[in-house]
């Protein structure tokens, strides 16, 4: 069996490292095959993860269109594809990177699989190209690692084979306990030490994050909006790390700069920022990941879209949907801070950290 696992940016890398470090731990071997969507934060994942690529395609260009980056994808996969027989190739969640892979290996005959298969929100425009990616990509996966059984059903309401199906939980628990595992035993980095150093951490903590693109423009504004209006509540301060994209890094230095309780971070590296939100009382983010994640931490999340594929975090009362409404925004966040002590959170609907497991499992029963 030849695996070939490929992704490209920093929440795939996080999400796929676990598996990775299963198959060398299990000694199967596989390739792995980058297309650095993200450059720099992918780069910071493999670094930490201790993951070399067998290949990397650094396809990363500033401001490149979708459809640019979706045609250089699909060729210089396709390379990758003619040098090595592969049987298998694992494609993560809902990226145009996974979808072309996924399309790449379709169109010669290797079978794909698709580790966190079945999200929906059936809203081809939010997340935007996100919900499509992941459709796409689950029409032409063989075998489909859902993270939840509603994500299972899904898949089965789509005429995908029950066989083909296997609730896992999700990969990114597994990637979440052994970096808090890592943190407990000491590790740290300059990053963590100039938060200590520059946070308040006697107060209560509101994580921030955002990068979707159906909030760039106006979405963004609104919430800054609201961030202007929390940042005057007594005992808080907001910590924002910026995502490096134009859209979000003019809109939010513009709007959000010089104000004392918020402070404008770059992006953190991954342990840091598993760190940072273990030390939050409350997190603001449209992030996927975060919303699977928090829930281990026992932090809620007020969520910045108008939809989620990820509804089971709301159904437990660790999430809430807040779109990017000022007014919604602002209130949600006074509710949330004045019934912490309240929140009766349980346990994670994402998983209990052992999604890679099962996953390598049932790839070791596959008969190619």
């Amino acid at each position: 069996m030849n695996i070939l696992i490929c992704f490209g940016t920093r929440p795939e890398a996080i999400k796929m490292a676990p598996i990775c470090i299963e198959l060398i731990n299990r000694n199967i071997p596989y390739k792995l095959c980058v297309t650095a969507q993200h450059r720099e934060m992918l780069d910071q994942v493999l670094a930490f993860f201790e993951l070399v690529p067998d290949y990397d395609l650094d396809l990363m260009t500033p401001n490149q269109s979708l459809n640019e980056l979706s045609a250089r994808i699909l060729n210089e996969v396709d390379e990758v594809l003619k040098r090595e027989t592969f049987d298998l190739v694992l494609v993560h969640g809902d990226t145009t990177t996974s979808t072309m892979v996924a399309l790449a290996a379709f169109h010669r005959g290797i079978k794909v699989g698709h580790v966190e298969a079945g999200l929906r929100t059936y809203n081809k425009q939010s997340p935007f190209p996100e919900e499509l990616n992941r459709q796409l990509t689950g029409k032409i996966a063989n075998f489909h690692f859902a993270p939840t059984q509603k994500s299972q059903q899904n898949l089965l309401n789509e005429c995908v084979p029950a066989s083909n199906i296997l609730v896992t939980g999700n990969t990114v628990i597994d990637a979440l306990h052994i970096t808090l595992n890592k943190i407990k035993k000491g590790y740290t980095n300059i990053f963590i030490e100039e938060l200590k150093d520059k946070i308040n951490f006697s107060k209560k903590i509101i994580l921030v994050t955002g990068h979707r693109r159906e909030s760039f423009g106006k979405g963004f504004e609104n919430i800054c909006e609201a961030l202007l209006v929390i940042a005057n509540f007594k005992d808080i301060e907001i910590v924002y790390p910026v995502h490096l994209n134009p859209n979000v890094q003019d809109t939010v230095y513009k709007m959000l700069s010089g104000k004392d309780t918020i402070h404008l971070i770059n992006p953190l590296d991954y342990p840091s920022f598993v760190w940072l939100m273990s030390k939050s009382a409350l997190i603001i983010s449209d992030s996927g990941g975060i919303q699977e994640e928090a829930p281990s931490l026992k932090v809620p999340v007020l969520v910045t879209r108008n939809t989620t594929e990820r509804d089971e975090g709301i159904q437990s009362g660790f999430s809430f949907l807040v779109g990017t409404d000022t007014t919604k925004i602002v209130s949600k966040t006074i509710e949330v801070l004045n019934s912490l002590d309240e929140l009766k959170l349980g346990n994670n609907p994402y998983g209990s950290g052992d999604a890679t497991k099962k996953v390598i499992n049932f790839i070791q029963n596959i008969e190619f």
